[in-house]
């Protein structure tokens, strides 16, 4: 499972993988309960690895922010993301320091540990993320 190939569907939860794609949609697979379903263009689709979060001097990409905190938990679950807003912007500080408060909200932060306890839950590779970034530098 590539970052490139998992994306957000708007109007459904959870995090989906591409399988194929045919003539008028796309088929995608729940990381959640691998159901699979066809996605047409009355959806839109986000990949994650075209996602980037605003800092004070550039945009981070969200792999970037994926990694930070796989290194921050140790592999493990990030806290949840129903938590006070004042807790989720703490936590979010800790692992992206410099993040833009007036543009990244918390409920942008509980939809990205949403999105990383998702990538846990279905055993993501982390590994493949930090690979990726050091061909990139």
């Amino acid at each position: 499972m590539k970052i490139d190939k998992i994306v957000s569907i708007s109007g459904k939860p959870g995090l989906y993988e591409i399988v194929s794609q045919s003539k008028n949609s796309v088929i995608v697979e729940s990381l959640q309960d691998k159901k699979r379903l066809p996605v047409h263009s009355l959806h839109s689709i986000s990949a994650l690895s075209d996602i980037a979060i605003y800092t004070f001097e550039e945009e981070v990409p969200l792999k970037e922010v994926f990694l930070n905190i796989f290194n921050k938990e140790e592999g493990k679950k990030a806290i949840d993301p129903k938590s006070e807003k004042k807790e989720l912007l703490n936590y979010f500080e800790e692992v992206l320091p410099n993040f833009d408060d007036e543009r990244v909200y918390a409920s942008n932060i509980k939809k990205i540990l949403q999105w990383y306890n998702a990538l846990i839950d279905s055993d993501f590779d982390f590994s493949s993320l930090e690979e990726k970034a050091e061909e990139e530098k």
